[in-house]
């Protein structure tokens, strides 16, 4: 039986999994997500709920309703008191209260506020892992799998059987015919694998301003991935004349100077998914972000890669402009002159934190 407090208990974590709710645009726009606590858990900040109670006046005070004040004036704040700034003071503060959340209820959360269709994995192309089940019974096999209870069962019968079991003196003695053994079957189960290449230009003309977005941006799409996918491989990209492969914590962190050559990213990406991931057996998906800056004579070879081997190849390619206050933003333009051509190209461009939520839609809103 369920205990009273248990139940006062998982209603009051749904209201505040509902705060999260209503507040998510929020928590994804300005990347309010703490951080991860284990593997599979995110705490996100959430204003404290207090539970409702009465507040007994002063004996003497007057009756119900009486005193000063108006009309839908809260109780226990005066018109004057705010949230903003002030003076240092001894009065306690608005508390913060972090909610506890799996990986799998974010994700949720996330379909469900952006509207995001199911991912179709590639059926044919999945990779096929094999579960190995002991499932049955033979008479052959290595001692290691010999089944005793099977065995002495055997024995045992054969010898009452026989009128040689004596109950006196119950020795039971197992041939080789009496052996039983366990089996396996082997079973191929379907694998949906994705693979992401996530590429960063990290040039000059990128901020941390912008490197912030793209971190927060790539979290909730590993978020929405995961819950789409049995198994998700991620690799990091980053350049700015030449390109390099770097862990994750280097793509985030990395701040470089000088030119652009997208081209680069683009030959070491395909180093990568030739490398570790054959395209006929993963799903594979590019989020490539970028204040658009590159060097001139370079488009037309970045669009004969994409046209060749990207887009064929790809789930999804995305590009995630974001502007700079130094970049041109000239690629996201080059890039227009070939999507009607390719569905799985999709391009976003993200002026700002807000634009990280619709750049989300964007990306993920065609279930590719």
């Amino acid at each position: 039986m369920t205990r009273a407090i248990d139940r006062d208990n998982q209603r009051f974590k749904e209201i505040v999994r509902g705060k999260v709710r209503q507040n998510l645009k929020k928590y994804i726009t300005h990347g309010e997500v703490l951080g991860k606590q284990g593997r599979e858990v995110v705490s996100i900040p959430v204003p404290n709920i207090d539970i409702p109670h009465f507040r007994h006046g002063k004996k003497g005070s007057g009756g119900v309703g009486q005193g000063e004040g108006d009309v839908g004036q809260p109780i226990g704040k005066s018109p004057d008191e705010g949230d903003g700034q002030g003076q240092a003071g001894d009065e306690a503060g608005q508390h913060i209260r972090e909610a506890e959340l799996t990986i799998d209820e974010l994700a949720e959360m996330l379909g469900n506020e952006l509207q995001l269709p199911k991912i179709e994995p590639k059926g044919q192309n999945s990779i096929k892992s094999i579960k190995t089940r002991y499932d049955s019974i033979r008479q052959t096999g290595p001692d290691s799998l010999r089944h005793f209870k099977r065995t002495y069962k055997r024995a045992l019968r054969r010898l009452i059987s026989s009128n040689d079991y004596d109950p006196r003196e119950p020795v039971v003695i197992p041939t080789r015919e009496d052996e039983r053994f366990r089996s396996w079957t082997d079973n191929p189960e379907p694998q949906a694998n994705a693979a992401i290449v996530y590429v960063m230009d990290v040039s000059g003309s990128m901020t941390d301003e912008q490197k912030e977005i793209v971190r927060t941006e790539a979290f909730w799409i590993d978020t929405w991935l995961k819950s789409q996918y049995d198994g998700i491989q991620r690799r990091y990209v980053v350049h700015d004349a030449v390109a390099y492969e770097v862990d994750e914590d280097t793509f985030y962190r990395t701040r470089e100077s000088g030119g652009t050559r997208i081209s680069s990213a683009y030959v070491k990406t395909r180093q990568i998914i030739e490398r570790d991931f054959p395209p006929s057996d993963w799903n594979i998906y590019v989020f490539q972000f970028s204040d658009g800056d590159n060097w001139g004579e370079d488009n037309t070879q970045c669009l004969k890669m994409l046209q060749e081997f990207f887009l064929p190849t790809c789930n999804l390619v995305c590009y995630g402009q974001v502007e700079s206050p130094y970049g041109s933003g000239d690629y996201i333009r080059e890039l227009k002159k070939i999507t009607g051509k390719f569905e799985n190209l999709v391009l976003s461009e993200i002026k700002n934190k807000e634009g990280i939520y619709e750049s989300i839609r964007t990306f993920l809103g065609k279930g590719k």
